[in-house]
Protein backbone atom coordinates (compact mmCIF):
# COMPACT_ATOMS: atom_id res chain seq x y z
CA UNK A 1 0.00 0.00 0.00
CA UNK A 2 3.19 2.10 0.55
CA UNK A 3 3.76 2.05 -3.24
CA UNK A 4 0.02 3.51 -4.09
CA UNK A 5 0.69 6.24 -1.14
CA UNK A 6 4.22 7.29 -3.35
CA UNK A 7 2.12 6.85 -7.28
CA UNK A 8 -0.61 9.30 -5.67
CA UNK A 9 1.86 11.97 -4.40
CA UNK A 10 3.86 11.50 -7.81
CA UNK A 11 0.85 11.42 -10.16
CA UNK A 12 -2.21 12.58 -8.72
CA UNK A 13 -4.34 15.00 -11.36
CA UNK A 14 -4.09 18.80 -10.47
CA UNK A 15 -7.57 19.31 -9.54
CA UNK A 16 -8.55 22.35 -8.04
CA UNK A 17 -10.70 20.61 -4.93
CA UNK A 18 -7.51 19.37 -4.31
CA UNK A 19 -5.42 22.15 -3.40
CA UNK A 20 -4.71 22.88 0.46
CA UNK A 21 -5.94 26.28 -0.40
CA UNK A 22 -9.77 24.85 -1.22
CA UNK A 23 -11.97 25.23 1.85
CA UNK A 24 -14.39 22.51 3.28
CA UNK A 25 -17.38 24.04 1.24
CA UNK A 26 -15.31 23.68 -1.96
CA UNK A 27 -14.46 19.48 -1.03
CA UNK A 28 -18.17 19.13 0.15
CA UNK A 29 -19.72 20.99 -3.13
CA UNK A 30 -16.95 19.05 -5.23
CA UNK A 31 -17.91 15.77 -4.18
CA UNK A 32 -22.18 16.41 -4.37
CA UNK A 33 -20.91 16.99 -8.25
CA UNK A 34 -18.89 14.10 -8.19
CA UNK A 35 -21.24 11.74 -7.74
CA UNK A 36 -21.99 9.77 -11.32
CA UNK A 37 -20.45 12.65 -12.98
CA UNK A 38 -17.03 12.57 -14.64
CA UNK A 39 -14.20 15.08 -13.75
CA UNK A 40 -14.11 17.18 -17.21
CA UNK A 41 -17.82 18.24 -16.76
CA UNK A 42 -17.66 18.81 -13.21
CA UNK A 43 -14.66 21.33 -13.60
CA UNK A 44 -16.40 24.45 -15.29
CA UNK A 45 -19.74 24.07 -13.20
CA UNK A 46 -17.51 23.69 -9.48
CA UNK A 47 -15.29 26.21 -10.43
CA UNK A 48 -18.45 29.09 -11.39
CA UNK A 49 -20.65 27.76 -8.28
CA UNK A 50 -17.46 28.24 -5.88
CA UNK A 51 -16.85 31.70 -8.07
CA UNK A 52 -20.66 32.94 -7.16
CA UNK A 53 -20.59 31.25 -3.49
CA UNK A 54 -17.84 30.87 -1.98
CA UNK A 55 -18.78 30.10 1.64
CA UNK A 56 -22.49 28.06 2.40
CA UNK A 57 -23.81 31.67 3.03
CA UNK A 58 -23.34 32.73 -0.06
CA UNK A 59 -25.17 30.10 -1.62
CA UNK A 60 -27.99 30.11 1.20
CA UNK A 61 -28.78 33.67 0.31
CA UNK A 62 -29.41 32.80 -2.87
CA UNK A 63 -32.32 31.53 -4.79
CA UNK A 64 -32.65 27.94 -5.39
CA UNK A 65 -33.86 28.66 -9.40
CA UNK A 66 -29.76 30.25 -9.45
CA UNK A 67 -28.47 26.97 -8.36
CA UNK A 68 -30.71 25.03 -10.83
CA UNK A 69 -29.90 27.16 -13.29
CA UNK A 70 -25.85 27.38 -12.80
CA UNK A 71 -26.36 23.13 -12.67
CA UNK A 72 -27.36 23.40 -16.27
CA UNK A 73 -26.51 19.74 -17.71
CA UNK A 74 -24.67 18.27 -14.80
CA UNK A 75 -27.21 15.78 -14.45
CA UNK A 76 -29.39 14.61 -11.83
CA UNK A 77 -30.46 18.39 -10.69
CA UNK A 78 -31.86 17.40 -7.42
CA UNK A 79 -28.56 17.50 -6.58
CA UNK A 80 -28.50 21.06 -7.02
CA UNK A 81 -31.47 21.40 -4.68
CA UNK A 82 -29.79 19.21 -1.92
CA UNK A 83 -26.45 21.74 -2.35
CA UNK A 84 -28.66 24.58 -1.48
CA UNK A 85 -30.44 22.56 1.29
CA UNK A 86 -26.75 21.92 2.75
CA UNK A 87 -25.60 25.49 2.12
CA UNK A 88 -28.62 26.62 4.46
CA UNK A 89 -28.62 23.97 7.29
CA UNK A 90 -24.98 24.57 7.41
CA UNK A 91 -26.24 28.54 7.84
CA UNK A 92 -28.56 28.05 10.70
CA UNK A 93 -27.05 24.79 12.46
CA UNK A 94 -23.35 25.11 11.64
CA UNK A 95 -22.67 28.66 12.02
CA UNK A 96 -21.83 28.64 8.20
CA UNK A 97 -18.90 26.62 8.67
CA UNK A 98 -19.18 22.28 7.46
CA UNK A 99 -18.92 20.05 10.62
CA UNK A 100 -16.07 17.52 11.95
CA UNK A 101 -18.42 15.49 13.15
CA UNK A 102 -19.09 12.38 11.22
CA UNK A 103 -22.68 12.22 12.27
CA UNK A 104 -22.93 15.96 12.04
CA UNK A 105 -22.31 15.60 8.12
CA UNK A 106 -24.68 12.52 7.80
CA UNK A 107 -27.42 14.67 9.20
CA UNK A 108 -27.27 17.07 6.00
CA UNK A 109 -29.72 17.10 3.68
CA UNK A 110 -28.95 14.19 0.81
CA UNK A 111 -25.36 13.40 2.21
CA UNK A 112 -25.11 9.93 2.63
CA UNK A 113 -22.08 7.83 3.75
CA UNK A 114 -19.52 7.97 1.54
CA UNK A 115 -19.90 11.68 1.07
CA UNK A 116 -19.50 12.10 4.91
CA UNK A 117 -16.49 10.08 5.16
CA UNK A 118 -15.40 11.45 2.01
CA UNK A 119 -15.55 15.15 3.49
CA UNK A 120 -13.64 14.24 6.85
CA UNK A 121 -11.14 12.69 4.88
CA UNK A 122 -10.42 14.73 2.51
CA UNK A 123 -10.90 18.21 4.23
CA UNK A 124 -10.22 17.38 7.27
CA UNK A 125 -7.33 14.46 7.37
CA UNK A 126 -9.50 11.74 9.05
CA UNK A 127 -8.19 8.47 8.30
CA UNK A 128 -12.01 7.59 6.57
CA UNK A 129 -12.31 4.50 4.61
CA UNK A 130 -13.79 6.22 1.32
CA UNK A 131 -15.79 3.57 -0.77
CA UNK A 132 -16.71 4.52 -4.03
CA UNK A 133 -16.85 2.13 -7.02
CA UNK A 134 -13.30 3.01 -8.05
CA UNK A 135 -11.83 2.12 -4.70
CA UNK A 136 -14.05 -1.07 -4.75
CA UNK A 137 -13.08 -2.41 -8.23
CA UNK A 138 -9.34 -1.76 -6.85
CA UNK A 139 -9.46 -3.52 -3.44
CA UNK A 140 -11.40 -6.86 -5.34
CA UNK A 141 -8.46 -7.10 -7.77
CA UNK A 142 -5.93 -6.40 -5.58
CA UNK A 143 -7.00 -8.74 -2.47
CA UNK A 144 -9.92 -10.69 -3.88
CA UNK A 145 -8.50 -11.65 -7.40
CA UNK A 146 -11.88 -10.52 -8.84
CA UNK A 147 -12.20 -8.57 -12.30
CA UNK A 148 -14.83 -6.97 -10.96
CA UNK A 149 -16.02 -5.51 -7.76
CA UNK A 150 -20.20 -6.75 -7.81
CA UNK A 151 -23.00 -5.65 -6.42
CA UNK A 152 -22.57 -2.79 -3.27
CA UNK A 153 -21.98 -4.11 0.06
CA UNK A 154 -21.52 -1.51 2.97
CA UNK A 155 -20.25 -3.35 5.95
CA UNK A 156 -17.68 -5.56 3.71
CA UNK A 157 -16.63 -3.01 1.47
CA UNK A 158 -15.91 -0.20 4.54
CA UNK A 159 -14.17 -3.13 6.11
CA UNK A 160 -11.95 -3.95 2.97
CA UNK A 161 -10.91 -0.72 2.85
CA UNK A 162 -10.63 -0.13 6.45
CA UNK A 163 -7.83 -2.43 6.04
CA UNK A 164 -6.10 -1.38 3.39
CA UNK A 165 -5.65 2.14 5.74
CA UNK A 166 -4.88 -0.08 8.48
CA UNK A 167 -1.17 -1.32 6.87
CA UNK A 168 -0.05 1.60 6.75
CA UNK A 169 1.48 3.42 10.28
CA UNK A 170 0.83 6.96 9.76
CA UNK A 171 -2.36 9.32 9.68
CA UNK A 172 -1.06 11.23 6.78
CA UNK A 173 -0.35 8.11 4.37
CA UNK A 174 -3.88 6.74 5.27
CA UNK A 175 -5.09 9.60 4.17
CA UNK A 176 -3.23 9.95 1.05
CA UNK A 177 -4.15 5.87 0.53
CA UNK A 178 -7.81 6.60 0.74
CA UNK A 179 -7.11 9.18 -2.54
CA UNK A 180 -4.54 7.15 -3.73
CA UNK A 181 -7.44 3.96 -4.10
CA UNK A 182 -10.14 6.21 -5.87
CA UNK A 183 -7.23 8.03 -8.15
CA UNK A 184 -5.96 4.40 -9.32
CA UNK A 185 -9.61 3.21 -10.20
CA UNK A 186 -10.26 5.99 -12.53
CA UNK A 187 -7.08 6.51 -14.20
CA UNK A 188 -5.28 3.30 -14.00
CA UNK A 189 -6.98 0.24 -12.99
CA UNK A 190 -10.03 1.39 -15.17
CA UNK A 191 -13.38 -0.96 -15.57
CA UNK A 192 -13.19 -2.47 -19.14
CA UNK A 193 -9.52 -1.12 -19.95
CA UNK A 194 -7.05 -1.98 -17.22
CA UNK A 195 -3.75 -0.28 -17.73
CA UNK A 196 -1.52 -2.56 -15.97
CA UNK A 197 1.56 -1.52 -17.25
CA UNK A 198 1.17 1.85 -15.53
CA UNK A 199 0.21 0.13 -12.06
CA UNK A 200 2.39 0.81 -9.39
CA UNK A 201 1.58 -2.43 -7.06
CA UNK A 202 1.25 -5.01 -10.41
CA UNK A 203 3.10 -7.37 -8.08
CA UNK A 204 0.39 -7.35 -4.99
CA UNK A 205 -2.33 -8.05 -7.69
CA UNK A 206 -3.98 -11.55 -7.16
CA UNK A 207 -6.06 -10.80 -10.09
CA UNK A 208 -2.66 -10.34 -12.32
CA UNK A 209 -1.45 -13.66 -10.64
CA UNK A 210 -4.32 -15.66 -11.13
CA UNK A 211 -3.86 -14.69 -15.47
CA UNK A 212 -7.17 -12.10 -15.34
CA UNK A 213 -10.08 -14.40 -15.08
CA UNK A 214 -13.56 -13.38 -16.65
CA UNK A 215 -15.89 -12.46 -13.08
CA UNK A 216 -19.06 -14.77 -12.74
CA UNK A 217 -20.08 -13.41 -9.84
CA UNK A 218 -23.24 -11.15 -9.13
CA UNK A 219 -23.45 -8.84 -11.26
CA UNK A 220 -24.10 -4.88 -10.08
CA UNK A 221 -27.75 -3.49 -10.82
CA UNK A 222 -27.41 -1.57 -14.53
CA UNK A 223 -29.09 2.24 -14.98
CA UNK A 224 -31.71 1.94 -17.63
CA UNK A 225 -30.94 3.88 -21.16
CA UNK A 226 -31.31 7.62 -20.94
CA UNK A 227 -32.56 8.09 -24.18
CA UNK A 228 -36.09 7.80 -24.84
CA UNK A 229 -36.52 7.64 -20.25
CA UNK A 230 -38.44 9.78 -18.23
CA UNK A 231 -34.85 10.73 -16.97
CA UNK A 232 -34.48 12.19 -20.38
CA UNK A 233 -38.02 14.25 -20.43
CA UNK A 234 -37.16 16.21 -16.43
CA UNK A 235 -33.98 16.98 -18.49
CA UNK A 236 -36.34 18.89 -21.46
CA UNK A 237 -38.44 20.66 -19.00
CA UNK A 238 -35.79 21.60 -17.20
CA UNK A 239 -33.60 23.00 -20.41
CA UNK A 240 -36.11 25.03 -21.34
CA UNK A 241 -37.18 26.40 -18.36
CA UNK A 242 -33.63 27.48 -17.35
CA UNK A 243 -33.42 29.30 -20.50
CA UNK A 244 -36.55 31.36 -19.50
CA UNK A 245 -37.48 34.07 -17.21
CA UNK A 246 -40.86 33.78 -17.41
CA UNK A 247 -43.20 30.59 -16.79
CA UNK A 248 -42.97 28.08 -19.72
CA UNK A 249 -46.30 27.45 -20.92
CA UNK A 250 -47.11 23.52 -20.31
CA UNK A 251 -48.54 22.85 -23.87
CA UNK A 252 -45.28 24.13 -25.29
CA UNK A 253 -42.91 21.48 -22.84
CA UNK A 254 -45.43 18.91 -23.79
CA UNK A 255 -45.17 18.83 -27.58
CA UNK A 256 -41.53 18.55 -26.75
CA UNK A 257 -42.02 15.16 -25.71
CA UNK A 258 -43.44 12.39 -27.37
CA UNK A 259 -45.43 10.96 -25.05
CA UNK A 260 -48.06 12.81 -23.09
CA UNK A 261 -48.18 10.35 -20.34
CA UNK A 262 -44.32 10.64 -19.91
CA UNK A 263 -44.75 14.62 -19.87
CA UNK A 264 -47.15 14.50 -17.26
CA UNK A 265 -45.06 11.54 -15.28
CA UNK A 266 -41.62 13.83 -15.78
CA UNK A 267 -43.73 16.85 -14.51
CA UNK A 268 -45.12 15.27 -11.08
CA UNK A 269 -41.75 14.53 -10.54
CA UNK A 270 -40.13 17.42 -10.34
CA UNK A 271 -42.57 19.13 -9.04
CA UNK A 272 -42.82 16.51 -6.00
CA UNK A 273 -38.43 16.86 -5.88
CA UNK A 274 -38.97 20.67 -5.85
CA UNK A 275 -37.32 21.99 -8.58
CA UNK A 276 -40.11 23.12 -10.47
CA UNK A 277 -43.37 24.80 -9.40
CA UNK A 278 -46.81 25.52 -11.32
CA UNK A 279 -47.54 28.96 -12.36
CA UNK A 280 -50.29 30.82 -10.37
CA UNK A 281 -50.51 33.62 -12.81
CA UNK A 282 -50.40 31.30 -15.80
CA UNK A 283 -52.93 27.87 -15.44
CA UNK A 284 -50.77 25.20 -16.87
CA UNK A 285 -47.44 26.92 -16.67
CA UNK A 286 -44.25 25.97 -15.12
CA UNK A 287 -40.94 28.02 -13.77
CA UNK A 288 -37.86 26.96 -11.91
CA UNK A 289 -38.26 26.55 -7.47
CA UNK A 290 -37.35 29.53 -5.58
Amino acid sequence: MNAIVTWFDQNKRDLPWREPTCSPWGILVSEVMLQQTPVKRVLPVWEEWMRRWPTPADCASAPLSEALTLWGKLGYPRRAKRLHEVARALVLEHSGAVPQDLQALLDLPGIGNYTARAIRCFAFGFPEPVVDTNVRRVLQRLINGEGEAGPPRTRPDLASAQGALDALGSTRDKVILAQGLMELGAVVCKARVPLCQACPVPDHCRWRARGYPPYTGPKAPTQATFEGSDRQARGIILRELRASDTPVPGHFLQNLIAEPDQFIRAKDSLISDGLVIESIDQPGGLHLAN
